[in-house]
């Protein structure tokens, strides 16, 4: 019994160390095994031993400042990194997009985005500001900075007691570093720890060396083995895209509807939202074409000839714009055209739209039944479908509606995003649209609050209940799948990786807006209003 034990357990920490050769496509050694060549170190603490880079001070031979192992084959932009290491003890890290200032700092130091490596288990998988700014993003963080130089929490991407407990603290594990636009994120052992997105324009870096660190300190000593780096370029993802997209002989049409104005600024920003998702469709090289209808249905009889989706983002109920028009929108479901609703566009009257919604896009918002509170929603575990396709799982505080009106049985209906409520969400006082005895009698029950649906003819429909703020655009695992959600109701493959699109900047996100901005807004309201609470 005592050696099936002891093997189980080393069989579960060779398990946590296991890199991911399988999916190296495209990534080359920097490092050959056998000699520091390229690399630029103080001699007295760094050598090759055992194929591994190791760095190493002792009580005789200290370091006297933070030293590093430098990478001179260039200064990356876009890139991964993958690197297996083992700290023997102490505090080192691996420097991304850094920099040096040798007549300030001396040789062999850098500043710059750091992943943290160190035996306490405190600081391991964090991000870090080395003489940058101090802590980014914390483990299981998903952070964004502004002009004022300050992380802000906006999402998790996991916890972080239970992400500790996929490394080995004494024992090899794999790195693997993301750095993509203004979006630093990392995994190790394939978890993802951390993330941060940089709208610091005056200390942001879009490029920069990659080294090792030694900590100053007690004695200390680290391993580095198999450093796998593979750059990317601005075309990579889009190339991408339209590989995996060959079998589209003809461009998509999507048609997006935004609403008129209505819920204050930032708030149901329909006009400013669906340009936003317009543009950035256009960017990714996948064959589609957008046009964006605003202030309501268009007055052109012809605006949807041709799509092959339809995105509405607009306030719905008894004003819901597709009312007057059901029966020429049921002709073009008919014909298998797609069909996405947004936030307050998944709610129609049960007698006027509800059916309707209920055949074209699997479920809606049906008064008395369903419920519009405010809650961080927390998506641990998201099932495989292409919508969910390069999104991690995340949470984001948001007027999440739940406990829709959906087909019987579920019936093609597949729910994407699942979390349960707060209890709290299920106390006001019943009414159309806040609490109901069943939803009461729901509690600590999981509800849907987006969900895709296949029609028997082929024909695609998807509700998404979250969008009330305009700023939330700026989650990228939020708004990589409702693009992913768009481009699947067009009849597209979604790429293995989701669609690809950057991180809207704060200043890209106050354009289009309905309303003025108000004197006292900055930066940091804006990621407040959809952090997790």
């Amino acid at each position: 019994m005592r050696y099936a034990m002891l093997l189980t357990s080393c069989l579960l920490l060779a398990a946590l160390a296991t890199p991911s050769w399988a999916d190296d496509t495209g990534f080359r050694p920097i490092f050959d095994g056998k000699t520091l060549d390229g690399w630029d170190g103080n001699p007295d603490f760094w050598r090759v031993e055992d194929g591994a880079i190791v760095g190493q001070t002792t009580a005789e031979n200290p370091t006297k400042g933070n030293t590093f192992l430098i990478w001179r084959g260039g200064e990356p932009g876009d890139f991964e990194l993958k690197v297996e290491f083992k700290l023997v003890n102490g505090n080192s890290g691996i420097q991304v997009r850094s920099f040096e200032k040798p007549d300030e700092w001396g040789k062999w130091v850098v500043g710059g985005y750091q992943p943290d490596i160190e035996d306490s288990g405190r600081f391991m998988g964090i991000i870090y500001g080395e003489r940058y700014r101090g802590i980014l993003a914390m483990r299981g963080d998903k952070t964004v900075i502004g002009n004022d130089s300050k992380p802000q929490v906006v999402g998790k991407v996991g916890d972080s007691q239970e992400l500790l407990e996929k490394i080995d603290l004494t024992g090899w594990n794999e790195y693997h570093i993301i750095a993509r636009d203004w979006t630093i994120s990392q995994k190790i052992n394939g978890h993802k720890m951390a993330e941060v997105t940089d709208h610091d324009e005056a200390n942001r870096r879009a490029d920069g060396l990659i080294a090792f660190q030694l900590h100053a300190g007690p004695p200390m000593k680290v391993l580095f083995r198999n450093v796998r780096l593979k750059e990317l370029d601005d075309q990579a993802a889009k190339e991408q895209a339209i590989e995996e997209s060959e079998d589209s002989e003809e461009k998509k049409r999507v048609v997006f509807i935004a609403g008129t104005a209505s819920h204050g600024y930032g708030g149901h920003e329909h006009k400013a939202g669906l340009l936003l998702l317009s543009e950035l469709l256009e960017e990714t090289g996948l064959p589609v074409e957008t046009v964006v209808h605003v202030n309501g249905w268009p007055d052109d009889p012809d605006a949807l000839e041709g799509a092959d989706t339809i995105v509405i983002y607009a306030n719905g109920g008894g004003g819901h714009p597709i009312l007057p028009h059901l029966k020429q929108v049921e002709a073009l479901m008919n014909d298998g055209v797609g069909l996405a609703c947004l936030h307050y566009a998944v709610e129609v009257p049960k007698d006027r739209g509800g059916q309707q919604f209920l055949d074209w896009i699997g479920g809606y918002f049906e008064t008395h039944w369903s419920v519009n509170p405010w809650w961080t929603a927390r998506f641990e575990q998201l099932p495989k479908h292409p919508v969910t396709q390069g999104v991690e799982p995340f949470a984001l505080y948001d007027e999440w509606y739940y406990h829709m009106r959906f087909r019987p049985d579920m019936e093609g209906v597949t729910p994407l995003l699942t979390a349960v409520p707060p209890d709290s969400t299920r106390e006001r006082p019943d009414g159309p649209h806040s609490n109901n005895p069943t939803v009461r009698a729901r509690r600590g029950e999981p509800e849907h609050v987006a969900w895709v649906y296949e029609r028997p003819d082929g024909g695609r429909g998807f509700g998404f209940t979250g969008g009330h703020w305009h700023w939330a655009w700026a989650h990228d695992d939020y708004r990589t799948f409702v693009l992913n959600a768009i481009v699947w109701t067009a009849g597209l493959d979604v790429p293995e990786q989701g669609v690809p699109s950057r991180t809207p900047t704060y200043e890209e996100l106050l354009k289009n807006q309905d309303y003025p901005k108000p004197d006292d807004f900055n930066e940091q309201r804006a990621w407040a209003t959809f952090e997790p609470r």
